[in-house]
Order: structure tokens, then sequence, then C-alpha cells
């Protein structure tokens, strides 16, 4: 069922909707790259990176994994889904990239559109094959199982409750896991909340349609963007 159109209009007849004019630039997340906050957790001093190439070039000798590498792979990841997210802007959807929640959480990207609102977690899949379970994911390529299907359903329960409050209206967050590179993915019969994906079913995404009125997607897409309303989440 569509939801009913939000928002004012102008004397064109037009919607708009006045919070988006007066979002300060600072508190804007409309402009974040995919994996805007793994960039900053890279990036730093020239001196702090200086220290740390040497200490990363000891790690690898010591066979140790730097969380470095593993922030590369993640960034990459995230790259990889955020340019295929940006290709289904022409088609009345909108994207935010690196949504920082309260314990250092992050939605990688939420997508908003004609199909809805879908909280989506980047990962990268390492040549693994990948069977995602109703909470885990377990890889031939890691000896436990990761807890990315939970993590995905608890950050997108979140922001639903966050963009629900915002809005003034329900708006339900559906989870979606991405891991990239994988050799392959497969989903357990039993998980049904949780969509899990390759990298190459992304733009998929961007055929789904019936669930928002475009009023009511542009009013949550200006909710969204402001990064105050997650300080809450």
């Amino acid at each position: 069922m569509r939801e009913r159109p939000d928002g004012k209009r102008s004397a064109n007849g037009k919607t708009y909707d006045p919070e988006r004019l007066f979002l300060p630039p600072d508190d804007d997340l409309a402009p974040n790259r995919p994996g805007e906050t793994l960039r900053a957790r890279l990036d730093g001093s020239a001196a702090a990176r200086a220290s740390g190439r040497a200490r990363l070039v000891l790690a690898r000798l010591l066979g140790r994994r730097p969380v470095e590498d593993a922030w590369r792979r993640a960034l990459a990841a995230e790259q990889c889904v955020g340019a295929a997210l940006e290709g289904l802007a022409g088609s009345g959807w909108d994207v935010v990239h690196s949504i920082v929640l309260p314990g250092d959480a992050i939605i990688s990207h939420l997508l908003i559109g004609p199909g809805g609102v879908f909280g989506i977690s980047s990962r990268p899949g390492r040549r693994a094959r990948i069977r995602a379970g109703e909470s885990q994911v377990c890889t031939d390529r890691e000896r436990r199982p990761g807890p990315y299907v939970r993590e995905t359903r608890h950050d997108a329960a979140r922001a639903s409750l966050v963009l629900s409050r915002g809005c003034g209206f329900l708006v339900q967050v559906q989870p979606v896991l991405v891991f990239v590179g994988a050799r392959s993915v497969e989903t357990a019969p039993e998980l049904d909340d949780v969509r899990v994906l390759g990298e190459e079913e992304v733009p998929g995404l961007g055929a789904l349609a019936g669930v928002l009125h475009p009023d009511r997607a542009r009013r949550i897409h200006t909710v969204a963007r402001n990064r105050r309303v997650w300080l809450w989440a």
C-alpha cells in the first residue's frame, strides 16, 4: 500500500520541506562520501601516517593483522556498494552514506525511494563462500562466525525509531547486508527479515516500488540527512 503524501506545497503546486532549507552545512550528511568515517580513521596528520607505516610494516613482518588493513578492505567494500547505490539516483532514489550511531556503530548506506527505506551494511567478502544464518554469518575463511546479520538487523531497527520520531509517521527500515567480492553468498531458509546480497545484486533494489509516495520519501531523506537526529539513536 502506498503511503499518503506529506510536505507543504508552493504556489506552483510542487512540494517542499522547509527543514531542508535551514539545515546547517555542518549537520548535513548528504555530502558524505561512501566510507566517510573510515576515510577519517585512515587519514590524520603526516606524522601519524609516517609512524603508522612503520608500525604496519612491523606488524605484517610479525604475521599480525593491523586494524588499518581491515579498515581499507571495509572502505573498498563501502565504495563499491556506494557507487552502485549512487547509480539509482536518477530513478527516484536518494542515499545517505556513513551514518554514525551512538556507540560507534555505522550504517554504511541508507537508501530511500519508491521501494521503501533500506539500511545497508557493506562487508568485504574476500573471495569467501558466505552462508548467512538467522543471526550469524559463516565463511570458509574465518574460524568463528561473524555477528553481521544480527548487527545489521539491530542498526536498521534503531534507524526506524529515529526516522519515525523525526518524521512523525512510521518509517520501516529494511535491513540489507552486502558482501563485496565473495565467491558465493547463500542465505539460510529461516532468515527472512534481512536481505543478504552480493554486490552485483545491489542495483536490483532500484526496481522495487509501490511502497513510498515521493513526498514521504523526500521527507524521510530530509530527516535522515540531519546529523543531529542520530545523536539519540
